[in-house]
């Protein structure tokens, strides 16, 4: 039995980090690598107040009150990030279609409705179920079938055996994408949840992971970002939603070999942004954030 245990207590809340790439993919969208970047559903999957600091950055209105500056910087700098990890992701899906896509740690990921080579593929979001009733309620009004929802309690359930109940195959190629989760997870956690992607694979299959690598520039970012909010009178996201691993490209590879995903592709998102030849104002962050393809024969 493969089991993924969260290192949380007490009642699980709807992820903010979700918003927030939410909210730099909405700001990117049509703007930042026109032509290779798009997400029409970013911006509908917002809510009224999280759209705010998003228009102000689409339209280059940097604000005088300093509580709004720190939203505008944060989504701004969010939106360098998730236009290359996005683009980067998209064409390792599009280069090796498969007939399931499995989506973990899903957050408002849009790419069910709004990528065209998914049409016909059968689609699962895995995520906590507080993170996915919230996802449910903003996708409402979005056009589509939309994907299969997986909620998953990670200190309770068997992700094998939940994905099996929901309708999810083991004998078919798939797809799965863990996209900007495994640092809020534990060394452990993500291993499980490696050996639980192998479990329910079929040769053919690839996994899609996107990790940070160790840096000591890392903590010191998060510290400047946490004061920035506190002196809004806020708390960051990461307070509540902290970094809990990180993990070097031999570490990833080891990782993935050990339960059989070749590596074809290893990049860090710095060199992604430079070939889209899109802003790079954080360099370090773009650079300490990396992109595994691996395939499982």
């Amino acid at each position: 039995m493969v089991r993924v245990r969260a290192e949380m207590t007490g009642t699980l809340r709807a992820s903010r980090t979700a918003v927030m790439v939410c909210q730099g993919r909405a700001a990117g969208h049509g703007l930042i690598a026109t032509g290779r970047f798009s997400d029409p559903t970013a911006m509908a999957l917002l809510r009224d107040g999280e759209r705010t600091a998003v228009n102000r950055v689409r339209d280059g209105a940097v604000p005088g009150r300093w509580r709004e500056r720190v939203d505008y910087e944060m989504v701004r700098g969010c939106a360098e990030m998730m236009v290359p990890r996005t683009v980067a992701i998209d064409d390792a899906v599009r280069e090796r279609a498969s007939p399931q896509v499995v989506i973990l740690g899903a957050g408002l990921d849009g790419r069910a409705w709004r990528m065209p080579e998914l049409a016909g593929a059968a689609v699962f979001e895995v995520d906590q179920p507080a993170s996915q009733q919230d996802k449910r309620d903003r996708a409402a009004l979005l056009d589509g079938a939309g994907p299969a929802y997986v909620a998953v309690d990670f200190g309770r359930d068997d992700l094998v055996e939940v994905l099996a109940a929901a309708g999810c195959r083991a004998d078919v190629a798939t797809t799965w994408i863990r996209e900007g989760v495994v640092p809020y997870l534990t060394r452990p956690e993500v291993a499980a949840t490696v050996a639980a992607a192998a479990a329910c694979s079929a040769p053919g299959s690839r996994l899609i992971v996107n990790f940070q690598a160790p840096a000591p520039s890392m903590r010191v970012g998060q510290l400047v970002a946490r004061a920035l909010m506190a002196s809004t009178g806020r708390r960051s996201v990461w307070a509540r939603e902290p970094w809990r691993s990180t993990w070097t490209a031999g570490e990833m590879t080891a990782l993935l070999a050990r339960h059989g995903f070749t590596v074809t592709l290893d990049q860090d998102l710095l060199a992604v942004a430079a070939a889209l030849e899109t802003p790079s104002h954080r360099p370090r962050s773009l650079g300490n954030s990396r992109l595994m393809v691996a395939d499982h024969n």
